[in-house]
């Protein structure tokens, strides 16, 4: 008996290696197929003539049987060379054998319908016009119907088999099982690519959807799972180890960030749209696109809406001049910009390097466009004249500034000459040589200061809003308007919290916050430059525009989300102290109380005191001509007369409160 059974399992075994030598000789062929150029338009085209010539014959023998079929062969075979024609005909004007097969869509299979249609229809009129005659057979209606029926039928079940093989034949051994999560039409497109593209690391098994109509339906061969706290679970059972978003889906994914921490704390990558992109629903998208989701992309915020037409019908074939133009900031706005086509860009940085990667960038993207990159001092007057003299900008973005707290604190002499001497350097030239419209970019920091950095970009307010009012007096000649607009924190900016986080993880920490309780504001860089540039040129002059940041963000939870998405274990996180003028909270830039609403419903305009612009300048002159005489107390002593609400805190500058 345990011979006879031992036979068994030997048979068993053996066809289990014939059937697995035939897959394995199976996907060698489709391999070997597939890694060929694809088959000549006359290969197709000669295939899909068989299936029309088969279905007529099939579809007369199930109408009128196979040895009446057989007996009029001769007689069919004319009848069939009519449709042939016919087909023949149709074919050319839908192209049905142009397409490649494996790439077939379902486009391809609507225009083979069409195609099967009209030749059917051609080949029934021409029958009737040659009425009844001895070499034909009598082809009725439901025999031309059912003929179409069978050459749709074997023209689609052709394709959508060799799509099917091609697609399982592309995957990698290593490719790893795919949830998707969106059901509309970035989750779609994102499933084709996964199955089409040559190659794919992952491979779809299932959607995920928030839908409750959705739950448990099949899409595309696969089951539709529910985005609730079970997806852990249940990605886990079915080893699934990855989730790609739908762009269209991110504001969903940031919604539910405990179930978010779940999903990562299972070892689930979760793939999404970089967050300085936006998909538009047309182009093609890719998994490679995507990159793993970082504590950046899951921070709260709002999409933001600008009318970007108004301001492209202002910047078009215009000369733009931008300062600090190699910073985080600057950068992003020439980019911005430059989709505009400006006639001219006059690009201004200090910074060699990044300037030198602006050039390129220039020359490669936006070649067309006649950009000046200059390597250059905002606070050399002569040379900030001579840039002015030859290219006279007609709109002016002056983001060039030190911003970073702790430096300027140390170094008010820099913080004065560059910030406050550079930007009036700035803006009188802009008047001198008839610039339409000035804008600075400051910074929440400005509101109620209380380090130097912020009280320096207070008082270039100071300066540009009271020019401004002098212009529209008639006090100072010129017809420059100048505008301000004022956010917070950028993310990926130069310095910022996020990258310092991100280096002190890799080095296996600690961690490094001020203080337990200390929140801030968050903006991605290109929603910043979207409203400063539409701020910017919608505005009449005069106004200090102030965005709505958001909600606001606990930094020790952001840095307590950074560690889990890193995966490292035993993070330390060190609390250090305040820094010398830094705030715990930042103030709140959409009180009703202190601003007023505009054209967009995240910026508001800021009501601040109105100054006289003798005054300003004759103050803005002594602190400036003395910065090179006077010690660090004497400058910032100075600063606080010109802005009274500055009160350092966290400073050796308290003593002068």
């Amino acid at each position: 008996m345990s011979a006879y059974f031992f036979g068994i399992l030997i048979t068993f075994r053996c066809e289990l290696a014939s059937a697995y030598d035939f897959m394995n000789s199976f996907k060698k062929l489709a391999n070997w197929y597939f890694s060929r150029a694809a088959l000549p338009y006359w290969s197709i085209l000669i295939l899909d003539c068989m299936f029309v010539v088969f279905a007529g014959l099939l579809a007369y023998a199930v109408h009128h049987g196979s040895v009446q079929t057989l007996n009029v062969l001769g007689s069919l075979s004319i009848t069939m060379c009519i449709f042939l024609a016919a087909f023949l005909v149709s074919f050319r004007v839908f192209h049905t054998y142009n397409g490649v097969i494996r790439y077939s869509s379902f486009s391809d299979l609507l225009r083979i319908g069409s195609a099967v249609v009209l030749a059917v229809v051609i080949g029934a009129v021409v029958l009737l016009l040659l009425g009844t005659q001895d070499w034909l057979v009598s082809f009725g209606y439901a025999d031309i119907i059912l003929m179409g029926l069978f050459v749709i039928a074997f023209m689609w079940t052709v394709r959508v088999w060799v799509k099917t093989i091609y697609e399982q034949s592309v995957k990698r051994p290593d490719s790893k099982k795919a949830y998707i999560f969106g059901v509309k039409t970035g989750g779609v497109a994102l499933a084709k690519n996964i199955r089409s593209a040559e190659d794919s690391p992952y491979v779809l098994d299932g959607f995920v959807s928030s839908e409750e109509d959705m739950e448990h339906r099949i899409l595309m061969g696969v089951k539709v799972h529910p985005f609730d706290m079970s997806l852990p679970e249940k990605m886990k059972h079915n080893k699934v180890s990855t989730l790609i978003v739908s762009p269209f889906m991110m504001d969903e994914l940031r919604k539910n960030s405990i179930l978010v921490d779940e999903l990562i704390a299972e070892g689930i990558k979760i793939l999404v749209m970089p967050h300085a992109r936006e998909w538009d629903g047309k182009t093609d998208l890719k998994v490679a696109d995507l990159h793993p989701v970082n504590v950046e992309d899951l921070l709260p915020r709002e999409k933001i809406e600008v009318d970007m037409e108004a301001a492209a019908r202002l910047l078009h074939n215009n000369v733009v001049m931008i300062t600090g133009a190699a910073g985080s900031i600057g950068s992003e706005m020439v980019r911005q910009i430059a989709t505009y086509s400006p006639s001219r860009m006059v690009l201004v940085d200090q910074a060699e390097t990044p300037m030198h990667d602006i050039r390129l960038m220039m020359k490669n993207q936006w070649p067309d466009i006649k950009a000046e990159t200059i390597v250059a001092d905002i606070a050399d007057k002569k040379m900030m004249e001579r840039i002015f003299e030859e290219y006279r900008p007609e709109y002016v973005f002056h983001a060039a500034a030190y911003k970073h707290v702790p430096m300027m604190e140390d170094n008010p002499y820099e913080a004065v000459v560059n910030n406050v001497d550079g930007t009036r350097i700035i803006a009188d030239l802009a008047v001198k040589y008839g610039t339409k419209k000035f804008v600075m970019v400051s910074t929440d920091k400005a509101v109620n200061p209380t380090n130097v950095m912020g009280c320096s970009k207070r008082i270039c307010e100071i300066y540009v809003q009271s020019l401004d009012k002098a212009i529209k007096e008639g006090k100072v000649k010129g017809d420059t308007q100048f505008v301000t607009t004022r956010f917070g924190n950028v993310l990926g900016s130069n310095g910022s919290v996020i990258p310092i986080f991100q280096e002190q993880i890799k080095k296996g920490g600690p961690i490094t916050v001020t203080h337990p309780d200390i929140i801030r504001f968050f903006m991605l860089i290109p929603e910043a430059c979207k409203l400063v540039i539409e701020a910017g040129t919608m505005g009449k002059g005069g106004e200090i525009y102030v965005f709505d940041m958001g909600e606001p963000v606990k930094i020790v939870d952001l840095a307590k989300r950074m560690i889990q998405f890193s995966g490292a274990k035993d993070i330390e996180i060190k609390f250090t102290g305040l820094r010398d003028g830094e705030k715990l909270y930042e103030e709140v830039l959409n009180d009703k109380e202190i601003t007023l609403p505009t054209f967009h419903p995240k910026i508001k305009v800021a009501k601040v005191r109105e100054y006289e612009f003798e005054i300003v300048r004759s103050q803005i002159s002594g602190l400036v001509n003395g910065a090179s005489e006077d010690d660090d107390m004497q400058i910032v002593a100075k600063m606080k007369k010109i802005v009274p609400e500055f009160k350092s805190q966290h400073s050796k500058y308290q003593v002068l409160d």
